[in-house]
């Protein structure tokens, strides 16, 4: 199967409703990882998203931890040591962690909708439509 990160984003997507992008996840063909740094940034935007999913705090809870047993948290010390090298291509601070982990784990790339990801060539990334594609080949 193939490793890729997910992003915080395609998280949210998920949560916010039974998708494509929760499809995706599910799919066995492929092995998602995230920074530790996900949790955080994704409890960040709770009550944002509890409301605009129309879920309760318990559903959040247990959706999240769902979708969390198809994704391995890499701790921060295995990909803070590139941190430094990517501070330069990489505009946005929070978007580091992800690059820093696909570096550190040889990630086949990363899976995000977010456009400053696709302005870099250190690291691939990945869409929907790319990965649909690849869940079928």
């Amino acid at each position: 199967s193939m490793k890729v990160v997910i992003d915080s984003n395609r998280v949210i997507a998920s949560l916010l409703k039974d998708s494509t992008t929760r499809e995706i996840l599910y799919n066995r063909r492929f092995d998602f990882i995230a920074p530790e740094f996900i949790k955080v940034e994704i409890q960040k935007y709770k009550k944002d998203l509890i409301s605009k999913a129309g879920i309760t705090e318990e559903e959040f809870a247990s959706l999240l931890s769902l979708f969390f047993e198809r994704i391995t948290l890499i701790p921060n010390e295995e990909y803070s040591g590139y941190f430094n090298e990517l501070t330069t291509d990489i505009s946005d601070p929070k978007d580091v962690p992800y690059f820093a982990c696909s570096l550190a784990t040889k990630s086949e790339g990363i899976w995000s909708h977010d456009p400053h990801f696709q302005k870099q060539s250190k690291v691939k990334i990945f869409t929907n439509i790319d990965l649909l594609r690849l869940a079928k080949s």
